[in-house]
């Protein structure tokens, strides 16, 4: 079995024109014409992060608990990696109130080109009142700030998992890269968010029969927590072959996220809502989560091939499907509460997958 690395895919770096016209992309308001000195000074500094590449440029001895203790660790990625630490030790005690995650995975908001709220935003606030009322914590992640948010990103995957899984740090490492200016990643604040709930409910609408980009960024983000590396140092950062050989040499794949209530609500106008709903299932079942059954798996048209200038009026007069909303945040609460207590066992609970991965 070869595991040589294979090369050849990448381009040559940049050069300096290209570099400078990108860097000002950001700076095309003649407002900072005045500044133009300060800009070519700071340009200069991009410039030289960019060749040497500068990733991550804080860094400080890993210390005891790493395979290397003296290997430089980002202090942001540490940072993060405590917060994780802390979120999952406070999941775990009793008495920490139940928590539910809402992702509203819309792409479209008010604040930004349409100038309307989205379908799903108002069933997640339906949601969010159903468990406020059940007396759970509601933490509501909406998506669509990544439209409307200054410099608010999830940078795309890059695929790490594919070339060793122990290439794949938990949480992700990939990001921010201070050489490339591929910084404002939201991850490091979303993934403390999904290790903190005892549940989660994913309400999405259909874009082009698959789930919104938005949503679509933050799952494949997501692949760190099922079967991740908590030491980048057993790596040496980056280093493909060596995680090819920890790989080889035997890995559990572990699943972070494991234990944790599910729902979904998927909606559309024309097509497509099946098929995303089963995806996301099976997606969220196979990180471990456990459905909190039939009627928190929801797939519905709302204003089936009507126009979408009316669709609000479509969700207004669809009090069927507004009730159906409640009923899954409900069977959430009570599925959250039955884990919590131990009364609730997924059938396969203990089985021992013989071709983990």
């Amino acid at each position: 079995m070869s595991t040589a690395i294979r090369k050849g895919q990448a381009p040559a770096p940049i050069g300096r024109r290209k570099f400078h016209q990108r860097f000002l992309q950001s700076f095309n308001d003649p407002a900072f014409a005045v500044e133009a000195d300060a800009l070519a000074r700071l340009e200069q500094i991009a410039w030289e992060a960019y060749k040497e590449g500068r990733k991550a440029p804080r860094t400080a001895p890993a210390g005891p608990g790493f395979a290397d203790p003296h290997y430089e660790l980002s202090l942001e990625w540490r940072e993060t990696r405590d917060r994780l630490i802390a979120a999952q030790e406070l999941w775990g005690r009793k008495a920490t109130p139940s928590r539910v995650l809402l992702v509203c995975g819309s792409a479209r908001n008010d604040g930004t080109c349409p100038g309307e709220i989205s379908k799903t935003w108002r069933m997640t606030r339906i949601a969010h009142d159903v468990l406020k009322a059940a007396g759970i914590e509601a933490d509501v992640l909406d998506l669509s700030l990544l439209t409307s948010e200054y410099d608010l990103h999830i940078h795309p995957c890059k695929g790490c998992v594919s070339t060793a899984m122990p290439l794949c740090h938990w949480p992700c490492s990939c990001y921010p890269n201070h050489a490339t200016r591929q910084t404002g990643d939201w991850m490091a604040d979303i993934y403390e968010r999904w290790v903190a709930a005892h549940g989660v409910l994913l309400l999405t609408p259909v874009y082009w029969y698959q789930v919104a980009s938005p949503l679509k960024l933050m799952m494949d983000r997501l692949v760190c927590a099922d079967g991740g590396n908590p030491d980048p140092t057993s790596t040496q950062g980056k280093k493909p072959q060596l995680a090819k050989q920890i790989e080889l040499q035997g890995w559990d794949y572990p699943k972070r996220l494991a234990g944790r209530a599910y729902g979904v609500v998927v909606h559309g106008d024309v097509a497509g809502i099946e098929g995303v709903r089963r995806s996301l299932c099976d997606w969220l079942d196979w990180m471990g989560l456990v459905d909190a059954g039939s009627q928190a798996r929801l797939d519905r048209f709302i204003g089936y091939y009507q126009p979408y200038a009316s669709s609000h009026g479509a969700l207004d007069k669809d009090r069927d499907v507004q009730e159906e909303v409640r009923n899954a945040a409900r069977a959430l609460a009570h599925a959250v509460g039955e884990l919590r207590a131990g009364r609730l066992q997924p059938p396969d609970a203990g089985l021992r997958r013989p071709r983990p991965k």
